[in-house]
């Protein structure tokens, strides 16, 4: 394979995968194209690699930099604004993480909190089976936005030792 046609076939995936993390196709294929760039490119650039409207790349570029996962870039001498990518994908990761939380957890447990201050006849079947469901997921989600705190908190290390050790035990 050659490297325009391996790069064109990971911002292909990077764009499908993108809609499994909670962004739209065009916003991950911007993203992949600024992975794999060797330096910042301007918005003309990502428009015409990938066949996007002016609108479309700005607007994608400004989510990109609202999910912490590109930045502005000036350069001396140019009038037209560089984006570049964090490079590191352990931190990309765990911006996609924090950015999850943020938009998905929270406001779920928020709703749950509220939910679980509902008024009425505690013996009522119904009610009971309520607060039990509302209680129970309120439960799991408040264990997975801990577990996703300490990812968020950990060392990549740890995590790959720690991870490591699970898996090394559960091939026992």
């Amino acid at each position: 394979m050659q490297l325009d046609e391996a790069k064109e076939k990971f911002i292909q995936a990077w764009g499908a995968l993108g809609s499994s993390w909670g962004i739209n196709r065009t916003m991950a294929q911007v993203h992949a194209l600024l992975l794999i760039a060797p330096e910042s490119l301007s918005a003309e650039d990502i428009m015409e690699a990938l066949n996007i409207s002016r609108g479309n790349a700005n607007m994608n570029l400004r989510a990109l930099i609202d999910w912490g996962l590109v930045a502005k870039e000036n350069k001396l001498g140019e009038r037209k604004e560089f984006f570049v990518a964090e490079k590191d994908i352990w931190r990309v990761a765990i911006q996609v993480i924090v950015e999850r939380r943020k938009r998905e957890l929270q406001p779920v447990r928020r709703v749950l909190e509220e939910l679980r201050n509902l008024q009425g006849d505690v013996e009522d079947p119904s009610t009971k089976e309520f607060k039990h469901t509302i209680d129970s997921l309120d439960s799991v989600v408040s264990q997975a936005d801990a577990l996703l705190q300490i990812v968020v908190s950990a060392d990549q290390h740890w995590i790959s030792r720690t991870l490591m050790q699970i898996l090394a035990k559960k091939s026992e």
